[in-house]
């Protein structure tokens, strides 16, 4: 059987990553070997190759219980085991969001797994990621199927508690207990995951390049980890909800698309994707395949009106099917289960976008660095030229026009320094504004607001003092950011003045400063205020116990807006860091450029004998900048290349079925 699209696409964006890397070490190497690498420049590296190294791809399975989403992983990524990696059986399988990957420092492969219990501390499942002390820790034996498989088993782990206990947990509401209203009263005991979340870390292929799996159980779990809908999903690259073809748009379904998936496919980037799973349902021997074909696209269609969404977002598939064909290496079961036309979509859509998103970083970080130095040498060239063209007009030239030189150019020198001494100026000013900016995005601020929420919230456990606690944080939140932006404005118009009057009084080249704006950071908080709201209004928050779900949410939430703030604060800083170096370079290139040609000239008004000598070192020097510029320029294009070629997929549509198996 043929190697899968989304495989080969996997491979070949690796390769290309790899390239990268590459690049910008020789980058790094290239700096370091012409003493041109300044700590900001050589940290900025660092992040940035580390960044590579850690990339990854996350594509996120959300669904009900029941609809196909383990038996889907298994027949995208673990075919090739022979059986099912991933326990898939009937009833509900995923009982806790499962995160599927690669631990690169870590060579033990494991299973890390995070007791339920912790749902009564105030901390987010991404604050205990860096407490393992709270993880029960499983080693895989990799070469060990019947291991690795036995012990996977432990993700759906249940247990029974008390109804209180469960209560407790935020993981009982009678109103939604079919026991409570049969009985008009709760049972006993409850059935509960025995964990919170699962970390799996695993040495298979694509997992080694960066692919990481999602796996979350159903509307439940939306509802009782906010976290997931406020950080996870929004996160991952793709996201594939599930339907069962069987059953349809059921009404449970339709409450996790509309309260926790629909908004994904607002955002610009959105790769959220519907998949119509067990087709094979609808396949019958009695009918031939036009009018099983017909049937799985009514409901096809039936899906997207539903859904509003595009029917090509749609895809109709048996991953069962799919994943017994590969398995058997049956190509016509393949063809038949549709699978290749979700795997050429992974491959010919999501990645592609992956792949501009981490290319247009990564040309950010080090394309300046790269341009700020081709500038130099440009200017390098430039002056150098001019040099030789004035060196060799003075042959034969008298005393005196050289001394006429010598005056004219240190008049020129003077004017600089004092330009020099304003440019100090400047960055004293600069300063002082970063200042502000920086203190008005420290954490301090953030935490006292966080504290001020925290109160709000506590004095009223009801929906009208969750939405008031909501309120005064955004509304506190936003104003810091439209603070922020006007310092960021000023900061900008200083340093754009700084570059112009450079350029302009003294021919420096014209570069365009770096920019930092906050508008990336007051989108997110806006899209997290809207996740805030569509959470609050979820018919599994109203369902629950509210003094849990205020306290789940503000976790989350406070959660994530620090992380945005902090990073906001970071690129702030760093910016201030590097704005002004590209001039800074130039103000000392053209400076040494000055006292060598002042050098230059008095020597010849000495001994005539120096103008064929230094025109000698001059052509040395021109040579040498020229094979500097051709290095930069083959890295420029290195770094700016698409990337991996696009593998053409074999079909474009999906075949009609041979057999109905």
């Amino acid at each position: 059987m043929k190697q899968d699209q989304l495989d080969k696409r996997i491979h070949s964006y690796n390769s290309w990553r790899e390239r990268l890397i590459e690049t910008v070490g020789q980058f790094q190497a290239w700096l370091e070997s012409h003493d041109l690498a300044t700590p900001d420049q050589e940290f900025t590296i660092f992040e940035a190759i580390d960044a590579l190294r850690k990339d990854s791809l996350t594509v996120a399975f959300v669904a009900e219980f029941s609809r196909g989403k383990t038996e889907l992983i298994n027949a995208l990524f673990f075919s090739h085991y022979g059986q099912r990696l991933l326990p898939s059986e009937a009833g509900r399988t995923t009982m806790c969001p499962t995160e599927l990957f690669y631990d690169r420092d870590n060579e033990q492969a494991y299973i890390h797994l995070l007791p339920i219990e912790t749902r009564l501390q105030d901390q987010s499942i991404a604050d205990f990621r860096h407490e393992p002390i709270h993880w029960t820790q499983i080693a895989l034996e990799v070469n060990n199927t019947d291991q690795v498989a036995e012990a996977l088993h432990e993700v759906i782990k249940t247990k029974q508690v008390p109804v209180a206990r469960a209560r407790e947990l935020g993981l009982y509401d009678e109103q939604t207990d079919p026991y409570f209203q049969a009985h008009k009263r709760p049972p006993a005991q409850v059935e509960i995951p025995h964990w919170r979340h699962a970390l799996i870390s695993f040495p298979h292929e694509l997992l080694k390049q960066g692919l990481v799996v999602l796996d979350t159980p159903g509307l439940n779990a939306m509802g009782h980890e906010p976290e997931l809908t406020l950080n996870m999903l929004p996160a991952a690259q793709a996201v594939l909800f599930l339907l069962g073809a069987d059953t349809g748009v059921t009404r449970s379904d339709m409450e996790m698309w509309q309260h926790h998936i629909r908004k994904i496919s607002d955002r610009a980037d959105n790769n959220l994707v519907v998949v119509l799973n067990k087709i094979d349902t609808l396949w019958d021997e009695l009918k031939d395949s036009s009018s099983v074909n017909a049937s799985i696209e009514s409901q096809r269609q039936s899906t997207a009106e539903q859904l509003q969404v595009d029917v090509d977002r749609v895809f109709p598939i048996s991953a069962q099917k799919g994943l017994l064909a590969k398995i058997r290496n049956d190509e016509c079961l393949l063809q038949n289960s549709r699978l290749h036309t979700l795997e050429d979509f992974l491959a010919e859509q999501v990645l592609p976008g992956k792949q501009e998103i981490v290319r247009e970083t990564l040309v950010s970080q080090i394309g300046g660095l790269i341009d700020d130095n081709l500038a130099i040498l440009e200017t390098r060239k430039t002056k150098t030229d001019e040099q030789l063209t004035e060196l060799r007009s003075l042959r034969g030239k008298n005393a005196d026009v050289i001394m006429h030189l010598m005056s004219k150019s240190r008049e020129e020198q003077t004017a600089y320094l004092r330009n020099v001494e304003s440019f100090q100026n400047s960055r004293r000013l600069l300063q002082n504004q970063a200042r502000n900016m920086l203190d008005t995005l420290s954490m301090d601020n953030l935490d006292r607001l966080i504290n001020k929420t925290r109160e709000s919230m506590t004095k009223s456990w009801t929906t009208a003092g969750m939405k008031r606690g909501m309120e005064t944080f955004f509304d506190g939140a936003r104003d810091t950011m439209e603070q922020v932006s006007g310092h960021a404005e000023q900061t900008r118009m200083l340093i754009r003045a700084t570059y112009k009057k450079f350029h302009e009084e003294h021919g420096l080249p014209q570069i365009m400063p770096k920019q930092f704006s906050v508008a990336p950071f007051s989108t997110e908080l806006e899209r997290l205020y809207q996740e805030a709201e569509a959470f609050r209004r979820s018919p599994v928050t109203t369902a629950t116990e509210q003094s849990f779900v205020v306290k789940k949410f503000f976790i989350s939430l406070v959660s994530h807006a620090r992380s945005l703030f902090f990073k906001a604060n970071q690129d702030a800083n760093q910016w201030l860091k590097e704005v002004m170096n590209p001039l800074v370079r130039q103000i000392k290139e053209h400076k040494a450029i000055m006292e060598k040609r002042l050098e230059t000239l008095r020597r010849i008004s000495e001994s005539r004998d120096t103008i064929d000598a230094r025109i000698k070192e001059l052509d040395t020097s021109l040579r040498e900048i020229k094979r500097q510029l051709d290095t930069l320029q083959q890295l420029h294009h290195s770094l700016h290349s698409a990337g991996p070629e696009m593998v053409t997929p074999e079909s474009e549509t999906s075949p009609p079925l041979e057999v109905i198996s």
